[in-house]
């Protein structure tokens, strides 16, 4: 959802109950009756899985019956509907803005010249199913005002179903603070007396913690506020809905928002990570990109069947953290399989490369002499003596599915390579990098070789000592180190990957080679004296919502759309504008001392914003500033970060979404020698 339409959704949902007698509702605070039924639908026994127009297409001239029949073509002849992409998902504006006479919803004719039920036909024939959107409030989320289905439930429902709906997405919007239990029972109730049977998912943005009750109301449920196509929205929903894993099972799902696979906000390592995470978590899938537009790469990705095959498990079991990378980056989820085996995501949310792995073991998986490795990015299948490891590249997930497989034997050993030193080369100067490759097998790997190219041009790679092993037994390494010299006359900021070959042959002379990518940055420490941050040029910076502004607030949508940096009354011409959850990262060579800062959650904001800041040193964590609300007073940051290369100014979200969480960094500086 645009950012304008964001924060008009969030005022309307939040606004104050209005006088509903007319209608004979309720107003926010009256006691809600309990669910009259369980649901028991028997629809959505695996996470719904199709397309949705919002995230690419939203309320624009291009959302129109013509392009969502191209989008079923699609879907069908890229073989997304053989994967099980089966919903064809219309989303906010199909409808005119005023009912008919008799109360009844009106698909707008320009948009939907065949009505709702003309394009259901055409999904239907194509052996799809559609799906429709509307709120459980007076009006749905866009300032346009198209009607919500609040005290209309049972004539929405029947229309729906009249037309061939088989899916319904049921938002939050102009609620008019009516018990959210009440308002989506009702329409539970009203889908289940049309007979017809369509899924119900209740967008309800995780407010009332839906996970808790609406396992009796709905399919699936929203866990989360809305996702956006960056690094920081994903991680900041996967990171919420992960810890649900107890309230998922078949027929009622946990749900952080649909994918943005393919939008073009992030890498294709990142969406790889995305899907992947949406898999384990038994998440629906539902694509949000044009698919008219989408690349090869995004096919792949959306249609990578061993992936999908976690998510689509008729165990129906939501992966469970194993390893908690809140602090480090490092994470294991694992999801236990219907075939006995064990789903194993190793994700990398850290923006260098991490070592990152478990046990068969762990996973949850009986003591065998060996056991089978399927790389499910790879599609390949490897054997393990019981260790699960990788080396992750930043923003990475490696997945895997590993099986008490009696055939072990016959397949390769795994030898889990990756990347040892930093990815950031100084200016005028060399870098060292590395490569381990380490046999997890229980048999031997031989002839193991490692090779190494640069793609930057005038850039040079040299190996400083042996790059291959005659053998490598179970548990055993070969190391590899190497020297990166950028070409001649580079500036900060300049970037080239290293692409490493790992190549090796199983015990029966069976040839196996795999690479990585690495991306290497040119990098300039501040000079000596004090450096505003705002001025020095980022290593990264990650943002939930806009990108990171400096000196300016974070207005949300592009940038240079904010305002001059303003905590409870206090304005500062330097700093950063974030919106939570944020992380910036400069360089600073060790040559700094210390980090200083003002901080708060900007005036700009009207309601909420709660954010906690911190600094990080090398990783390590060296200042935090607790809970900082709206209109209290900035808080003053002095932080210790001697010696360290690089150093990370982070906003964490406090606990409860990102909604208003605009924080700045007011006068930040680095103090250096």
């Amino acid at each position: 959802m645009p950012s304008s339409a964001r924060r008009l959704r969030r005022l309307t949902a939040t606004a104050a109950a209005t006088a509903l007698a007319a209608a004979g509702l309720a107003a926010a605070g009256t006691a809600a009756a309990p669910p009259a039924a369980a649901l028991d639908n028997g629809l959505a026994r695996t996470p719904p899985m199709g397309y949705n127009d919002w995230n690419a297409l939203g309320c624009g001239s291009s959302f129109n019956e013509s392009t969502m029949k191209q989008i079923a073509d699609i879907i069908v002849d890229k073989g997304l509907a053989a994967d099980g992409y089966r919903y064809v998902n219309l989303d906010d504006c199909w409808a005119e803005t005023q009912r008919n006479a008799d109360g009844k919803l009106v698909p707008d004719p320009n948009r939907f010249p065949d009505g709702i039920s003309g394009m259901a036909d055409y999904v239907h024939a194509k052996g799809l199913k559609l799906g429709i959107y509307t709120s459980a409030g007076t009006h749905t989320c866009n300032p346009n005002g198209f009607p919500g289905a609040l005290g209309h439930e049972q004539s929405d429902a029947d229309q729906f179903a009249s037309w061939g709906v088989d899916y319904l997405k049921y938002d939050n919007c102009n609620n008019q603070g009516v018990d959210a239990v009440q308002r989506y029972t009702a329409m539970r109730d009203a889908l289940a007396a049309t007979g017809r049977p369509i899924v119900y998912s209740l967008c309800e943005w995780g407010q009332n913690k839906p996970w808790l009750w609406a396992k009796d109301v709905g399919n699936l449920w929203r866990t989360t506020g809305d996702i956006s196509d960056n690094w920081a929205s994903m991680l900041s929903r996967f990171e919420s809905n992960v810890q649900l894993a107890q309230y998922a099972g078949p027929g009622h799902w946990n749900d952080p928002d649909m994918l943005e696979v393919g939008n073009g906000g992030m890498t294709d390592t990142e969406y790889r990570s995305h899907f992947s995470l949406w898999s384990i978590m038994a998440s629906p899938l539902l694509i949000g990109t044009d698919l008219r537009k989408a690349s090869q790469a995004t096919l792949d990705i959306l249609g990578n069947k061993d992936v999908i095959a976690v998510d689509q498990d008729r165990l129906g079991r939501q992966g469970t953290v194993l390893k908690d990378g809140t602090a480090d980056g490092s994470w294991v989820i694992v999801k236990p399989m219907a075939d006995g085996s064990r789903a194993v995501a190793l994700f990398n949310s850290s923006s260098t490369p991490r070592s990152i792995g478990t046990s068969a073991a762990a996973a949850g998986l009986p003591a065998r002499g060996g056991y089978t490795l399927r790389d499910l990015w790879q599609h390949k299948d490897y054997s393990t003596a019981g260790a699960v490891r990788a080396t992750v590249p930043a923003h990475g997930t490696v997945m895997y599915r590993v099986s008490a497989d009696p055939h072990w034997a016959s397949h390769p050993p795994a030898v889990a390579g990756g990347t040892t030193g930093s990815p950031l080369v100084p200016v005028g100067g060399t870098g060292p990098l590395g490569f381990t490759a380490t046999d997890l097998g229980r048999t031997p790997a031989r002839e193991v070789r490692v090779s190494a190219t640069v793609s930057a041009s005038g850039w040079a790679l040299k190996p400083n000592g042996p790059t291959a092993a005659k053998e490598l037994t179970t548990g055993q390494a070969l190391g590899t180190h190497w020297t990166l010299t950028p070409a001649p006359g580079g500036t900060s900021g300049d970037t080239a990957t290293v692409t490493w070959t790992l190549s090796y042959r199983a015990p029966d002379g069976t040839p196996v080679s795999s690479s990585l990518d690495e991306a290497v940055q040119l990098v300039q420490p501040p000079p000596s004296g004090d450096s505003y941050v705002s001025d020095l040029p980022f290593v990264s910076a990650t943002n939930d919502w806009g990108p990171v502004e400096r000196d300016t607030s974070n207005g949300e949508a592009a940038a240079g759309d904010g305002h001059t940096i303003t905590v409870d009354g206090t304005k500062f011409t330097k700093g950063l504008g974030t919106n939570a959850p944020s992380d910036v990262q400069i360089y600073t060579g060790g040559r700094c001392t210390r980090l200083t800062a003002q901080v708060g959650v900007d005036d700009e904001v009207t309601q909420g914003g709660s954010v906690t800041f911190e600094v990080h040193a090398d990783g390590a964590k060296v200042y935090d500033s607790g809970l900082r609300l709206l209109h209290q007073p900035p808080v003053a940051v002095s932080a210790d970060v001697t010696g360290a290369q690089v150093v990370d100014l982070v906003v964490t979200d406090g606990g409860d979404g990102p909604d208003y969480d605009h924080a700045d960094w007011g006068d930040a500086v680095v103090h250096c020698e």
